[in-house]
Parts: C-alpha cells; structure tokens; sequence
C-alpha cells in the first residue's frame, strides 16, 4: 500500500510528507522516553515568554510542543499520554498541511482540484451510506450540520425570511421537535446559533409503558404536534436519534419519516447506529434514516481517524436556499474541509472502512454481553 515519497514528482509535496513522518515520529518517540523514565519531570514550559528575534529550527518548535504535550507537573503520567494514530491518522493529519499548500494554487486549478476533492468525498459517502443522489456539507463542529440545516428548514417554509427577517418568525414561530434522549445541550446550541427562543424547542418524551424505554413516542409526537398548529405555530423540524448518546437505542424512523411527511416537517437523524449503513446487512429501524432529508455521520470516531470533519449529508433541490443556508459555499478554503477525510478514505478503501466500522460493532456486542453477564450476577447476589 506504501508507495515511497522519491516516486513523487513535486518536491514541495515529497518534504512535507518526509517532514509529517518526521514530526510525528519525534512526538512518539518522546512519549515513549517520557514512559521510560517513570516519573520523571519535565520543566515546566508554560509560562509565556518574549518571542526570539533570531527565530529558531523546527527542531526546537517541535521540542517546545512536545514539552508542553508531556511537561504538565499535575497530571499522572498516564493521562499525558497520546494515542498512537498510525499510518492512516498521519494521512489525515497530512491533508491539513496538503490544505494549506494546495491553497497557494492560481484561481483556476485550485477551482478544478477543490471541485473535485468535494465531488469525490461526497459521492463515496453517499454510496457507502446508502444516501443516493445526495449533498454534503463538512464541518468542524459536530452540531454545525443539524444548525445550518434548521436554517435551510426556515428558508424552505418561510418565503419571506430573506426580507422580513425574525418578523415573519413572530407572526408564526417556528417548533423543532428533540427526543427527550437527545444529548445534553443540543437544544440549546440550535436555539443559540439561530437566535430562537428557548419555547421554540418541543421534548418529546420517550415511551414509558410500551416498547423502549429510550425510543420517541410517535403517538405523543403527534399530539404534540396537532397542538401547536392549532396554537398558530409552524411544526418546522425533527431530530430523530440512530442511537442515542446514552445507551444507543434507534427511535422508529420509518414512523417517524411518515408522520412528517403527513405534516411537512423536515426530519434529520444523526447517531453512532448510522455507521451499520456501510454493512452488509442493517437493521430495518436504521435503514429507514435513507429516507429523511438529512443525517450527520461522524467518520473520524467510527474509522479511527484524527482530525477529520463530521458530514451531514441532505437533499434538496434548491440551490440559492442551501447557499443562503451555508450549506454550500463558493469559496475554495471551505471545499477543502474535505481533504483530509478524501485522503483517509482513498487509504482505508472500501473494504478497510467496512472492517473497522465491523471490528467496531463485534466489539460494542462483546460489551453488551459482558455488561448482561454482570447485571445477572448481581441479581443472584
């Protein structure tokens, strides 16, 4: 799979692969020097100081960075360690110096190149995921995709947003429904990044005499929802869970996808279960969320990969509305969010990005076993 870096033909891209490789091994090895010493200290390096004039080497720079990566005084010895990332982390990490480089390029090759490194990702992540015919947006900040789609959402269903503003919003305020299993504090960063009202947000309480305990109750939904257009307000949005972040339960989203259809509301589903899109085969609860309008997959935790964007991929057919949005963007630096997971991709290849997300799920069933084995013998007990 390694190819080696003389058989590149552009010496800038040759060094800054040699100079990544170079880097990281310097980190790594101080890591395991610092292990050796079992409890031995460094100085601390915290503490501000004057910028040199002289300036100084890469060789001193990377020191400073490992000092204060290993130097903290208070913390254990375990805790300053780093995860060791492998060949398919440093290719990722190599896309955010490639990023930068490729940024240098004239106008109109680093249109073509971007446009391409954006094409490619979003096409192979709508494959793998079974999401045909699909857009993609990638983004830092796991949240950001589900925002800028509440805002693609209002521009759908209030025409006159553009020019009235929050005031078409006041005549017939907009709902966004969450689970009360959603993770802690989503409610409030969609109502923060869209500067709604905290009453705009609807919880809707998970089953209590049937089915799990941690699903959406689809009948409350709909009472919640019959409600508050009989109250004058717009059913706008829902955020339906593929594994929830406490325990990992699946909402019933071919339902849920039915019901919003009824009522014209925009359904986005996002959690860990979204990954089993890639498998062979996939539970019929999960394989549902290939029906909605959106969904936010997280590539970097599934296949092991540092520093890669999040995605949220959607469908809608008008272009103005999603670039009003931010869901899509003209500039070059926002197209190349997407070149360190076109990188990893290209290195996992398919068969790689299937195992892992495998691997992942056998070892998540070893846990559930294990945690069933436990609760048994506590019951004995």
């Amino acid at each position: 799979m390694d190819a080696p870096l003389e058989k590149i033909a552009d010496p800038t891209l040759a060094k800054m692969g040699k100079n990544l490789k170079e880097a990281m091994k310097m980190l790594e090895d101080s890591q395991r020097r610092t292990e050796e010493e079992n409890g031995k200290k460094l100085l601390s390096g915290d503490i501000p100081g004057p910028l040199q004039g002289s300036g100084q080497d890469m060789v001193s720079i990377l020191q400073l960075v490992q000092n204060l990566m290993h130097g903290d005084e208070d913390e254990e010895p375990q805790s300053a360690r780093i995860q060791n990332i492998g060949e398919q982390g440093h290719i990722a990490l190599l896309g955010h110096s490639l990023g930068a480089y490729i940024s240098t390029l004239n106008k109109e090759k680093l249109r073509k190149l971007t446009t391409r490194i954006l094409s490619d990702t979003t096409l192979w992540l709508c494959r793998i995921f079974r999401y045909e015919n699909g857009c993609a947006y990638f983004h830092e900040e796991e949240r950001e995709g589900l925002a800028k789609i509440c805002r693609l959402a209002i521009h759908s269903r209030y025409e006159d947003f553009v020019v009235d503003g929050f005031n078409v919003l006041y005549n017939k305020k907009p709902v966004i429904y969450l689970s009360a299993a959603a993770r802690p504090g989503l409610g409030q960063y969609l109502c923060n990044q869209l500067g709604l009202p905290f009453p705009c947000l609807s919880r809707v309480p998970c089953n209590t005499m049937f089915g799990s305990q941690h699903q959406m109750d689809v009948a409350l939904l709909e009472k919640l929802i019959k409600d508050d257009i009989e109250r004058g307000k717009l059913p706008l949005l829902l955020v339906a869970n593929a594994g929830t972040a406490a325990v990992g339960h699946t909402d019933k989203i071919g339902r849920l996808k039915e019901l919003c259809e009824q009522y014209g509301i925009w359904l986005h589903v996002e959690g860990v279960n979204l990954a089993t899109l890639a498998l062979g085969y996939v539970s019929s609860s999960v394989l549902a969320a290939t029906k909605c309008d959106s969904m936010t997959l997280t590539p970097g935790p599934w296949l092991g990969l540092p520093a890669v964007p999040a995605v949220t991929l959607y469908k809608h057919d008008d272009p103005a509305l999603t670039l009003v949005a931010g869901l899509t963007s003209n500039k070059p630096a926002d197209k190349l969010r997407a070149l360190p997971l076109w990188l990893s991709l290209q290195y996992l290849g398919l068969d790689g990005i299937v195992e892992r997300i495998k691997h992942a799920c056998q070892l998540s069933q070893r846990l559930q076993e294990s945690l069933k084995k436990v609760n048994h013998i506590k019951i004995l007990v």
